[in-house]
């Protein structure tokens, strides 16, 4: 099993706490929570939207709340702050990769498959996760960047998590006679940081640029990164 399994590690939810688009309350929830679940997706929504097409930087909350027609204190009853509803689009798209991932690996097949086979099913399951949809992706990948010290530390944590998975695939490739034995690490940092780069790119050219060669480019990275022979892409 790889590192991440063995941890039992879990992906951090930020401040925002989103577990989901839906926010469904059940039966025992009443009419206020289900308001307050509508009240908070219309939040969630309309910032996708504003962030999207004026970026985080120049979306006020007042903005906001204003397209979203809900006030600005029932703003503050759903997030500490601007940076906490950014936390939340992100983290919707972070875990819905890391998870996409994770069934890949739960596949019985994974565990006998060649690290090349292994790593073309992982980023083509977390590509196809990430970019599903492409506003979230570039909220996810572009408008993330610069946020301030908060959404960083958040993004600091989702690499970490990341960090450890590709590092527990190396060992595996490694035992395997798959990859090079060495310290994986800072190569595994900088490989993070060109797939989010790789991402970033596709979600402001996502017209013109199709997410196979993508996936593509994505697996070669990783293979070159272990150190396992070039990625033939089909």
């Amino acid at each position: 099993m790889d590192r991440y399994g063995e941890s039992g590690g879990t992906p951090p939810t930020g401040r925002a706490g989103r577990t989901g688009r839906t926010g469904g309350t059940g039966r025992t929830g009443g009419t206020g929570q289900s308001r307050r679940a509508q009240r908070r997706e219309r939040l969630l929504s309309t910032a996708l939207d504003l962030f999207t097409t004026r970026g985080f930087a120049t979306t006020s909350i007042e903005r906001i709340c204003a397209a979203a027609h809900v006030s600005i204190r029932a703003f503050y009853e759903e997030f500490e702050s601007r940076e906490s509803l950014l936390i939340a689009l992100h983290n919707d798209v972070a875990r819905a990769g890391m998870e996409a991932a994770l069934v890949v690996l739960g596949d019985p097949a994974a565990d006998s498959a060649s690290t090349r086979d292994r790593v073309t099913a992982l980023t083509r399951a977390y590509l196809a996760a990430v970019t599903a949809d492409p506003a979230a992706a570039r909220v996810a990948f572009v408008e993330v960047i610069g946020a301030g010290p908060t959404v960083e530390e958040h993004r600091l944590l989702w690499r970490s998590l990341w960090t450890d998975f590709f590092t527990g695939e190396a060992e595996r490739a490694v035992r395997r006679g798959e990859a090079v034995a060495r310290d994986h690490t800072l190569a595994v940092v900088a490989l993070i940081g060109a797939v989010n780069e790789l991402v970033a790119h596709w979600a402001r050219n996502s017209a013109t640029l199709s997410r196979d060669l993508l996936a593509d480019e994505m697996a070669h990275l990783v293979l070159a990164t272990l150190g396992t022979p070039a990625y033939e892409g089909k």
